[in-house]
C-alpha cells in the first residue's frame, strides 16, 4: 500500500462515504484511477466494503463474552460451529485466562439473557470452563458495527438450535435467531 491507497482508505472509513470524483480530487488522481485503486484494494483482499448499522440509533445492546476453552479442538468447534450465527459481530482469539472473546448483539436485556444462557449460547457449549458477560454500556468514536443482517431465513439457526422448542422463546423472553423464521426482532 502506498500513501494514496492509504489516503483513500481514510477517506472510506469516515462517517460519510466520499463519491470517486471527491477521492480522485483530494488523492490527485482521476476519479477512475481512485475506483481502479479502490477495486485493487478489495481483490487484494486489504479492504472490504460493508453497511455497517448504528447499534445506538436501532438501540441495540452490544456485550462482550469472556471464555476460557479448554483445548484448541474445542476452540475449532465453537468457531466452525458458531460462524454463521447472526448475532456474533466477531470472534477474538487471544492468549491469556480468557482465550476466546465474543462481541454479540441483542435488542433488548431478554434477548441478550437467552443467547448467553439457551442451547443457542457460547455458554452452553462443551469445554467452556469459565465464562462472563459484559454488557456495553457505551461505544466510543463510532457507533457503526458490522452485524450480520440474514434476508432469507432458515430453520433450525445456524448452530442447529431450533427457536421454536426454547421455553424462553416461547414465553416471549427472547426474540429468536435473526436467521430464522421464528424471529420477532427488528432488524
Amino acid at each position: 500500500m502506498d500513501k494514496k491507497d492509504r489516503k483513500i482508505i481514510s477517506m472510506l472509513q469516515r462517517a460519510k462515504r466520499p463519491n470517486l470524483s471527491e477521492i480522485g480530487k483530494e488523492v490527485g488522481i482521476s476519479a477512475m484511477g481512485a475506483k481502479k485503486r479502490i477495486d485493487r484494494l478489495e481483490r487484494e483482499n486489504k479492504i472490504k466494503s460493508t453497511a455497517l448499522l448504528n447499534v445506538e440509533k436501532l438501540g441495540i445492546i452490544v456485550a462482550l463474552l469472556a471464555m476460557e476453552v479448554e483445548s484448541s479442538e474445542t476452540l475449532e468447534n465453537l468457531l466452525r460451529r458458531f460462524e454463521k450465527c447472526p448475532r456474533i459481530i466477531k470472534f477474538f482469539v487471544t492468549i491469556g485466562g480468557y482465550n476466546l472473546f465474543a462481541l454479540v448483539w441483542a435488542e433488548d436485556l431478554h434477548s441478550l439473557e437467552s443467547i448467553t444462557l439457551e442451547k443457542c449460547s457460547l455458554r452452553a457449549q462443551p469445554g467452556i470452563r469459565r465464562y462472563e458477560v459484559y454488557p456495553i454500556r457505551e461505544i466510543q468514536y463510532d457507533p457503526f458495527l458490522d452485524l450480520k443482517v440474514v434476508a432469507e431465513k432458515i430453520d433450525p439457526a445456524p448452530c442447529g438450535v431450533d427457536c421454536g422448542s426454547c421455553s424462553r422463546y416461547n414465553a416471549e423472553k427472547c426474540l429468536g435467531c435473526p436467521a430464522t423464521s421464528f424471529y420477532r426482532g427488528r432488524l
